[in-house]
């Protein structure tokens, strides 16, 4: 299924957009869940500029704009280039991460973006993506990481180190 990113809705509801829910795998998966975590895109870049993907200066300016433009905060940044061509990067976000493997021999490019909370837009830093490398399909599968009921209640204090 080619999803067009501008029917997406950045609210966890996503109306419109192609969403993968667990709850077919619950029982597989075990505990059952309440709330959301997080919001989690899987991303499949096709026919992309060739010359781009194989550019690890110009991806690490996609990826950091991708991130502000998800309104998450980055951290850091580690991005490879793979001899005779390729590269990987992977943003480490205050809110999760970005992740971006490419095959500029094939046009190709998996991303993966997924963020915590309810203040950052995953499907926003896709768009980003897409656009920046060009690419003339793409195929986007979202869904919400929920909470494991068995944390969901549970107080969550910082544990104190040893004395």
């Amino acid at each position: 299924m080619n999803q067009s990113l501008p029917c997406l809705h950045p609210n966890p509801g996503w109306t419109g957009a192609h969403s993968t829910t667990p709850t077919t795998l619950q029982s597989v998966s075990g505990p059952s869940t309440t709330d959301t975590v997080g919001k989690h895109c899987i991303l499949e870049l096709y026919d992309c500029t060739s010359a781009k993907l194989n550019d690890e200066a110009f991806l690490r300016t996609a990826i950091t704009t991708a991130a502000k433009r998800a309104g998450a905060t980055l951290l850091n940044l580690i991005t490879h280039h793979f001899d005779p061509q390729g590269v990987t990067g992977l943003a480490l976000l205050a809110e999760s991460h970005i992740s971006i493997h490419t095959w500029p021999e094939s046009g190709y490019a998996a991303v993966d973006v997924f963020t915590c909370g309810d203040h950052t837009m995953p499907e926003l830093a896709c768009a980003v993506l897409c656009e920046e490398l060009e690419a003339r399909t793409h195929k986007l599968t979202s869904f919400r990481r929920e909470t494991p009921e068995c944390i969901a209640g549970a107080d969550r204090d910082p544990i104190l180190a040893a004395a």
